[in-house]
């Protein structure tokens, strides 16, 4: 795929977006998981997706992660965004969304979803924007919104939150600071 696939209804879902929520394996990461010989878990994240997250939340969005597995790297990478919804070990993303939403006061139009896997469908369906990376599972990309033209943990997130910002109307605020800076010398 050479560009994203952006699906009809894709701009007017997410343009009304205040709640970004994703998954994390596979989305924020390519779906590695790494031991040590101690059992330290590792995964590799994306500087973009995280510059991409910290524009959100420049732009007024809530951020957050629902996963189904539990990992203090997730914990520490979440903290270092400033992302403060995290859910983890989560077995029913839906129940968790709908405690978010309760929590926030945010209606279900207006929250996007990020995920690449089967247990995400129930969520990918339920929120007003979707989207997934290029990689995900087929049937995943067939229920989604938005497909990123990049896979999870290379950019994907990136790639959904510029689509994003530029569907509310937030490209330019949250990035005019760079595009207007003087030439350096």
């Amino acid at each position: 795929m050479s560009g994203p696939l952006v699906r009809q209804g894709a701009v007017a879902g997410a343009a009304g977006i205040r709640l970004f929520l994703m998954d994390v394996d596979g989305v924020l990461t390519d779906g590695g998981i790494l031991f040590d010989t101690a059992g330290v878990e590792t995964k590799r994240f994306h500087v973009r997706d995280g510059h991409g997250i910290k524009m959100l939340l420049r732009a007024g969005v809530a951020v957050g992660i629902i996963t189904g597995r539990t990992s203090e790297v997730v914990a520490i990478r979440a903290r270092e965004l400033g992302i403060d919804i995290v859910r983890q070990g989560t077995r029913d993303k839906v129940a968790a969304w709908r405690e978010i939403l309760a929590g926030t006061g945010i209606p279900p139009a207006e929250t996007a979803y990020v995920g690449d896997d089967i247990v995400d469908l129930p969520l990918l369906r339920a929120v007003g924007f979707s989207a997934a990376p290029s990689d995900a599972e087929p049937y995943v990309l067939d229920a989604v919104h938005f497909v990123s033209s990049r896979p999870g943990g290379f950019g994907a997130v990136r790639e959904i939150v510029e689509f994003l910002l530029r569907s509310r109307g937030s490209w330019d605020a949250v990035t005019g600071k760079y595009f207007s800076a003087g030439e350096v010398r």
